[in-house]
């Protein structure tokens, strides 16, 4: 952080348009003031370091490089705008934040976009753009968050304080839907003020790997995972169903996720269930299970993850939807004589 000299200190703001504002104040004397709007853009760069590049030449006695950077710990605020609380170590003035007000145009697997309206001095509008890299998580409360890895290894958390709702499905069936993660908030807009709905579409796939836990998962390479705290669950023969809710301060917002597919077990692999995405993709969920045979015509499965840990989850399935390998492990299950059999995590029949 750029400092005057004994007899000065700085501290930062940002105009209604993006721009940056230095204020320069003596320490002897209140009526010595120095306030500047500097015309320039933010950047920020591979390390989520903010810095602002100032296209005019910075004002006679401020002692400010053409490039000031600004560390400090990134938030967002309840309109969604970004912001960044100046670090106030090696500086005269404390508790500068600063607001970039725009919208936030993107959330890929990796980063965040986020979009900045700005003048410049000949009163010339612009639009550009600024990207943090990251991962997506979601907080105690299941509310979406996006987490801001540091240089100094640190990490800093844009909280979406919102709720957030599974997309309405669509295709052949109820079960083939997008299985997108839709937020929505309402904005002002910059320049005409007028209030808008904005919406934020997360793009992953469902898995299950933890007890009382749901996932949803956007990239496990930079582990832009969602991991939903469940109250309950219930496995049948064509869907998943999970209940959660969202922490909204005080109160709560009860969420229901049903998943809907189709059972089956593979060898080496273990049991599946297929869920159906857009345009016909289909994932499995995998699991473990101990597996026994019932005297009803069906069944019974203790289920566990791929790595064989107990997830706390029964199922029950008829032997008259499994075919193909199901058909030859229910062979294999009515040839044994112990009590349970166990498929998946390197199990073979």
């Amino acid at each position: 952080m750029s400092k005057g000299q004994d007899n000065t200190k700085i501290s930062y703001e940002v105009d209604p348009f993006n721009r940056l504002i230095i204020n320069d104040s003596s320490k002897q004397s209140n009526l010595s003031r120095f306030r500047q709007v500097l015309d320039g853009r933010f950047k920020i760069d591979k390390n989520n370091t903010l810095t602002y590049h100032i296209k005019a030449p910075t004002p006679q006695g401020t002692e400010l490089p053409h490039q000031v950077k600004l560390e400090g710990k990134w938030v967002l605020d309840k309109d969604h705008n970004l912001c960044i609380s100046l670090n106030k170590l090696g500086r005269e003035t404390l508790g500068d934040k600063l607001t970039l007000k725009g919208e936030i145009i993107d959330t890929s697997k990796n980063s965040l976009a986020f979009s900045l309206i700005t003048h410049t001095k000949d009163n010339m509008q612009s639009i550009y753009i600024l990207k943090l890299q990251g991962a997506w998580q979601a907080d105690k409360n299941n509310r979406l968050t996006f987490r801001i890895q540091k240089e100094d290894g640190s990490c800093d958390f844009l909280t979406f304080k919102g709720t957030w709702e599974i997309n309405p499905a669509t295709g052949r069936n109820s079960g083939a839907g997008k299985h997108y993660i839709i937020y929505k908030y309402e904005k002002s807009q910059l320049i005409t003020k007028k209030k808008a709905i904005h919406i934020l579409t997360f793009q992953g796939y469902w898995d299950i790997k933890d007890k009382g836990r749901l996932s949803y998962v956007m990239d496990l390479q930079s582990d832009s995972v969602f991991r939903f705290k469940t109250s309950a669950a219930v496995f049948k023969d064509k869907y998943i169903k999970y209940e959660l809710g969202i922490g909204l301060g005080k109160s709560l917002e009860a969420r229901t996720i049903t998943l809907f597919g189709k059972w089956n077990i593979k060898k080496d692999i273990g049991l599946v269930f297929e869920v159906e995405y857009e345009n016909g993709n289909i994932r499995a969920i995998t699991f473990g299970a101990e597996a026994k045979l019932t005297d009803k015509n069906s069944i019974s499965f203790e289920l566990k993850n791929d790595q064989n840990k107990n997830i706390s989850a029964q199922l029950q399935l008829s032997r008259k939807i499994l075919d193909g390998d199901g058909l030859s492990f229910l062979r294999f299950l009515k040839s044994k004589d112990e009590v349970a059999v166990t498929v998946g995590a390197g199990f073979r029949w």
